[in-house]
């Protein structure tokens, strides 16, 4: 069973995370409420959202950000900068200047398939699901589902070819 850890140091704030064996998590980052398979590593300034679910042996490069709603497989590949979206029409404040709580928006939710690859830089929207295998180029907006083993890229990302031969 993971355990469940807390720090809270200069260049780390974990809070009731659980962990899996064998985690490797560097320095700057800041996960809360979430859960990290066993082998995986978790790349410095990193963010990790509550109710994010991470598989085993995956790899999260740094600067990258995973906000909740968002659930990735074992064994995928995060680049540094990726960045992950779960509000399609994302305010500060309600119409009467109220700020905004999390009782004010809808949360969409995210998965990434079993050993898909998502490149530097890639943006990805709320509400997709990437297929396993596939891979995402660097810099990249996918702004709708990716099939699985399907390589895309650009803005917004569209299929350029396939990554069976890759898998």
């Amino acid at each position: 069973m993971p355990e469940i850890i807390n720090i809270d140091s200069p260049t780390q704030k974990i809070r009731n995370v659980e962990v899996g064996e064998q985690v490797r998590i560097f320095d700057f980052v800041n996960l809360y409420g979430c859960h990290i398979g066993d082998r995986t590593k978790i790349g410095p300034f990193t963010e990790i959202q509550k109710g994010v679910s991470i598989g085993a042996d995956c790899k999260i490069s740094s600067h990258s950000f995973i906000c909740d709603g968002v659930s990735i497989d074992d064994g995928v590949f995060i680049g540094h900068g990726v960045m992950f979206i779960n509000d399609m029409f994302p305010r500060s404040t309600n119409a009467d200047g109220s700020m905004q709580t999390e009782a004010d928006w809808n949360l969409v939710t995210t998965r990434v398939g079993k050993r898909a690859s998502i490149g530097t830089n890639a943006t990805i929207l709320g509400g997709i699901t990437i297929g396993e295998g596939a891979m995402v180029g660097a810099g990249s907006v996918v702004t709708k589902d990716v099939p699985p083993f399907a390589i895309v890229a650009g803005n917004p990302a569209r299929v350029k070819g396939s990554a069976q031969d890759h898998a």
